[in-house]
């Protein structure tokens, strides 16, 4: 059973950075995914990022190219969102997320979530 743990939330101005965690327990192998979604208020939940546990592959939403980059401690188990250049219209409730496989930002199999933790962009 793979439970999902999310850090590092909080509230920037426009242009600043924050970093999200998500640490993984469980059994997880080198096939699995993990990634980030996002939800705004009032939007469906959507795709951010995705990487593979264990390889350094990785998918971005276009929205996010070139600002956001996941990452991975495979030792630790632990996923990272570094997220630069932050607009306020990345605003949201950002959610871990694991799948037995996955391509580009669709998940498949088991899936997991994490609780959540907001992200709050002011201009």
């Amino acid at each position: 059973q793979v439970q999902l743990v999310e850090s590092g939330g909080g509230s920037v101005q426009a242009g600043g950075s924050l970093r999200l965690s998500c640490a993984a327990s469980g059994y997880t192998d080198s096939s699995n995914c993990m990634g980030w979604f996002r939800q705004a208020p009032g939007k469906e939940r959507e795709g951010v990022a995705s990487i593979y546990i264990g390889s350094d592959k990785t998918y971005y939403a276009d929205s996010v190219k070139g600002r956001f980059t996941i990452s991975q401690d495979y030792h630790k188990n632990t996923v990272y969102l570094q997220m630069n250049s932050l607009k306020p219209e990345d605003t949201g409730m950002y959610y871990c997320t694991f799948g037995t496989y996955c391509s580009g930002l669709t998940f498949y199999g088991l899936r997991r979530w994490g609780q959540g933790t907001q992200v709050t962009i002011s201009s």
